[in-house]
Order: structure tokens, then C-alpha cells, then sequence
């Protein structure tokens, strides 16, 4: 199951890019989170391969995704290694030049088959890319 949210920023897809690509920096446009790098990526050290660790306000448990694929600057995409709800839990985001701008798709998706998954599926995407925007629109 998959769900996908959409927006265009007046933001150049290499702006939108690397504050996407930046996983320490999310801290500055995710409030409450802390995220830190547990295993570099390669070639790159937030490329394919990149471990991230992310800690959430309040007692739950640190999501901890991988970088999966690593486009640039075009297609960016994680799994949850842990610290999800969601069994399967991925994201991808594609990013595609729109003028001087970038229209960004955010899919959030998980292997759950249990239809009211994807309501929370649906929030967590509206969340991740509104973060985005305002962060890329900043940037």
C-alpha cells in the first residue's frame, strides 16, 4: 500500500536536492528530531548504503532508515530498518524540474494490508512533505 503526496516550490531541483540528501541537516527543518549517521553511504556519505538514525520527541523508540536509492538529483529512496509501526515501511521522493521550480512526489508506502493503514500512511506523508517545502522554500 502506498500513498503520495505532491507540491511544487519556486526552489531549484539541486536546492530541493541536497537539503533532501542532507540527513544531520533535517534537524534544522524536522522540529524536536535528532538524526545522526551510523554507517556512510557509498559513493557518497548520505548516498545508497547510509544509515540514519532518527530521534523523536517523547518515549518512543529511534527510527532507523536506510538509504536505498540515491538519483541525484532526482530520486531519493529509504527503508525503516526499525522504529516503525508499519511493516515494510519505505519512502521515495522524486523530484522534477517545474519551470525555475521542482514539483516533488513524496511516497510513503508499507506492507500492510490492513485498509485503515493507509490513513496514517497518508498523514506521515502530508507531514514529511510539508516539512520539506518549507525547508526547500528557506534553502
Amino acid at each position: 500500500m502506498q500513498v503520495t503526496s505532491s507540491a511544487t516550490v519556486a526552489t531549484p531541483i539541486d536546492t530541493v536536492w541536497a537539503t533532501l540528501t542532507d540527513h544531520v541537516g533535517m534537524e534544522s527543518w524536522a522540529p524536536g528530531i535528532k538524526v545522526s549517521l551510523g554507517r556512510p553511504g557509498t559513493p557518497e556519505a548520505n548516498g545508497v548504503g547510509a544509515v540514519r538514525q532518527i530521534k523523536t520527541p517523547g518515549p518512543g523508540p529511534d527510527i532507523v532508515e536506510e538509504v536505498t536509492t540515491f538519483d541525484a538529483p532526482h530520486v531519493f529512496g529509504y527503508k525503516a530498518l526499525s522504529g516503525t509501526p508499519f511493516p515494510g515501511y519505505t519512502g521515495e521522493v522524486r523530484l522534477t524540474p517545474s519551470g525555475t521550480g521542482t514539483r516533488i512526489d513524496y511516497t510513503i508506502g508499507s506492507t500492510a494490508s490492513f485498509p485503515l493503514v493507509k490513513i496514517p500512511l497518508a498523514g506521515i506523508g502530508q507531514v514529511l512533505l510539508r516539512l520539506l517545502v518549507r525547508a526547500a522554500a528557506k534553502a
